[in-house]
């Protein structure tokens, strides 16, 4: 797998975690999300149950 694209939960800092989009042959298949040495990699079924669970309301703000 490769990255296909990286973007900042904070752009103002370096600090903050990631979310990456990984790829494989040119197709998305998963997404890595964190910092450092602490990231979660989600498939891409996961990743889009979770989108999922946000849009409906289901997983709300803290």
């Amino acid at each position: 797998m490769e990255m296909k694209e990286k973007f900042s939960l904070c752009p103002e800092c370096g600090a903050c975690p990631e979310v990456e989009i990984l790829q494989h042959e040119g197709r998305p298949v998963a997404v890595r999300i964190g910092e450092g040495e602490d990231k979660i990699t989600l498939p891409r079924e996961a990743w889009n149950t979770l989108l999922r669970y946000v849009r409906e309301g289901i997983l709300k703000e803290l």
